[in-house]
């Protein structure tokens, strides 16, 4: 459970504590991922493996995993995914193993639970000191729990 307090005005322009609790769950919910708790967070290395090398992966298997060794078209999706769901703040072109599991997830089409490998990222990276990632996950799940919220609309 992520829970943390968010600054509102009442109708008294008096400040006000705004408690936002989520779990998984929400996160889930409020994302529309369409996973289960009972889905994979980790898919089998050996499958791992067999597509990276369809999709072209000339590099070490053991090594690490850099977009740029992997046919033009599955390089896009790679850089798609590391982009949009990765928690780093650069190194863009190596991939970790849980957004090749997520890769690997999508390209076969099997059941995966992003949700909670999204969860658990932010969790450590609430935990550790860097700042907040998925800045924008976190904003959708503040708007679905503290309905109305004021907006900066120089800031939208």
């Amino acid at each position: 459970m992520i829970y943390f307090v968010v600054l509102k005005k009442d109708k008294n322009d008096q400040d006000i504590d705004i408690e936002v609790k989520f779990n998984v769950g929400d996160l889930r919910r409020v994302l529309e991922l369409g996973d289960s708790d009972n889905d994979p967070t980790i898919i089998p290395e050996r499958l791992c493996k067999g597509l990276w090398y369809r999709m072209g992966f000339t590099g070490h298997v053991n090594g690490k995993y850099l977009k740029s060794m992997f046919s033009p078209p599955y390089k896009f999706l790679i850089h798609c995914v590391v982009h949009s769901l990765s928690h780093r703040k650069g190194a863009y072109d190596e991939t970790s193993d849980y957004i090749m599991n997520i890769i690997t997830g999508l390209v076969l089409n099997r059941p995966y639970n992003v949700s909670q490998v999204l969860f658990d990222r932010l969790v450590d990276n609430i935990m550790g000191e860097k700042y907040i990632m998925y800045p924008r996950f976190i904003q959708m799940m503040i708007d679905d729990q503290v309905n109305d919220l004021p907006k900066d609309r120089a800031n939208v």
